[in-house]
């Protein structure tokens, strides 16, 4: 007899068998080498994870990256900066780009590397050979010389926080020639050499001035600039109050720590700016973001403060799309979920892990589609009651406490389908490494097998699977199925199209050769 588990009807047509293995040695189907370099591009940091360790990324990306044109890893380069709101990844692409024979890399290097942090991770990976050269050569170096001469002073002060390569350690190398007096003052102050005080812009002068006499107005320059000045309490606040709305987000430990809290009302008037919606929405807060903000505010942070990220959350989420008709969420609480986002590194691992990012977007799913069923899932599927009104921090809270088993992608659909319910979309969030419903190599997975019993009721429905970490296999894929990464706002609209019937499964690749260089 024939094989059935290959030769199951999807619809008059034949289920596709899979094409790889994924991270547990388990059947999966392969990523197209566009699709997996721009996984990589949007999850990977260069940091071990759960299933890879860092050098395996680095290995793959290199590989991946020689496979594509370079008109496209330039414009991946850029999506990934802008949308994927990655640093490590988009200079890696750059500097690979930097060594082939095409403007691509001109045309995208202004448009990845916009701040000093970008500029000493660009320079970093040049440096450490790991794209077959140790030093910037010439394009590079014009590249590098051009930053220096378009930034303003603010734009440059910003850049001077920060080391290996400190940016006095860049301009030794590269010589950045001055565009006049002001610029020379400028280049010799930051590396130490003699200058003209009298050309120095002004808010150097002011910062030189403060190190002299610091009962002087605070200088308009990072304030990790003077952080070892012995600041007081007052001075700390007249930072946290005249801060970005990003910077203030980022930094309520550190505030905490310098008795800024202590002083009368300073909690209530960072509350109310943090949690002011035009504030937020003029910072383009992610979800993610503040998510992280949330869970590193330690116990010294006033509550009325972390309560206020819960109420940016709220206006954060406005990103998250309305969707017509049944939307299923099936949030990934398997143990393999419980590893940092962003990976281990020493000294730098976050304390957001994969399953707090999974039960945020099912939450913000919920927030926004009050009708949307969450199904949390791990070797079966687990029970958990949300309610659309709570807070997307308390739904998220509760669907990250849960879970730990082996990971079972069918199991949600397994469930669907036998209750014969009715769905138009149904949204994954996971590493996508299943492998406690493993088939054979070479026959359809089991997801595949049990998205074919809802097709067969729901013709129409969707399949998004939203992969969080650097891995390229996927245990679905069809005409029907959306196979997406990454956990910045760029998802939503492209499951939004996806979900409405304007775009197919490769619209995700699609936005990206969009990008304009």
């Amino acid at each position: 007899m024939v094989n059935k588990a290959i030769f199951k009807s999807y619809f008059g047509k034949l289920l596709a068998g899979t094409t790889t293995t994924n991270h547990e040695g388990a059947a999966a189907y392969a990523l197209s080498p566009r699709e997996a370099l721009a996984q990589y591009a949007v999850t990977g940091t260069f940091s071990d994870t759960f299933y890879a360790d860092a050098g395996e990324q680095l290995d793959a990306v290199m590989r991946l990256g020689a496979e594509v044109e370079p008109e496209f890893l330039a414009k991946l380069a850029v999506y990934a900066a802008d949308k994927g709101h990655i640093k490590d990844m988009p200079v890696m692409l750059l500097a690979m780009l930097s060594g082939l024979e095409s403007d691509a890399f001109a045309r995208a290097f202004p448009r990845v590397v916009k701040s000093g942090k970008m500029l000493r991770g660009f320079v970093q990976v040049m440096r450490s050979g790991v794209t077959g050269r140790k030093s910037l050569g010439s394009r590079p170096k014009k590249m590098v010389q051009a930053w220096f001469d378009r930034v303003t002073t603010e734009q440059f002060l910003q850049a001077m926080v920060g080391n290996d390569p400190s940016l006095p350690d860049v301009i030794r190398m590269v010589h950045p020639k001055p565009r006049d007096a002001k610029r020379q003052a400028l280049y010799a102050w930051a590396i130490g050499k003699p200058y003209d005080i009298a050309a120095l812009p002004a808010e150097a002068k002011a910062f030189e001035a403060f190190k002299r006499d610091s009962s002087l107005p605070l200088p308009p320059v990072p304030f990790q600039m003077l952080t070892s000045l012995g600041l007081s309490k007052e001075q700390w606040s007249e930072i946290a109050l005249k801060g970005s709305w990003q910077m203030v987000r980022q930094n309520l430990n550190t505030f905490a720590r310098n008795g800024v809290f202590e002083l009368d009302g300073m909690a209530e008037r960072l509350a109310a700016r943090i949690a002011d919606p035009e504030a937020v929405r003029k910072a383009r807060v992610f979800p993610y973001q503040l998510m992280v903000a949330w869970h590193m505010a330690n116990r010294s942070v006033p509550a009325v403060v972390a309560d206020a990220l819960q109420d940016a959350m709220e206006v954060a989420i406005s990103s998250v799309p309305t969707i017509g008709g049944n939307v299923v969420v099936c949030p990934d609480v398997s143990g393999s979920m419980s590893s940092p986002v962003t990976g281990y590194r020493k000294g730098a691992t976050s304390a957001v892990r994969c399953i707090d990012i999974a039960a945020l977007m099912a939450a913000s799913f919920l927030r926004r589609n009050r009708h949307a069923r969450i199904i949390p899932f791990e070797q079966d599927v687990v029970n958990v009651r949300l309610n659309g009104r709570d807070s997307v921090m308390t739904n998220a809270a509760k669907l990250a406490a849960v879970g730990g088993g082996g990971t079972n992608c069918s199991a949600p659909l397994r469930l669907l389908a036998k209750e014969k319910a009715a769905v138009d979309l149904v949204v994954f969030v996971s590493d996508n490494q299943s492998w406690m419903d493993a088939q054979g190599h070479g026959q359809a997975t089991e997801m595949m097998v049990e998205w074919a019993r809802i097709k067969r009721l729901n013709p129409a429905a969707k399949l998004v699977c939203l992969d969080i970490q650097p891995y390229v296999q996927t245990p679905a894929r069809a005409e029907d199925v959306l196979n997406i990464g990454g956990f910045s706002d760029a998802v939503y609209g492209a499951i939004a199209s996806f979900a409405a019937g304007k775009s197919g499964p490769g619209e995700w690749v699609r936005r990206i050769e969009a990008t304009d260089l």
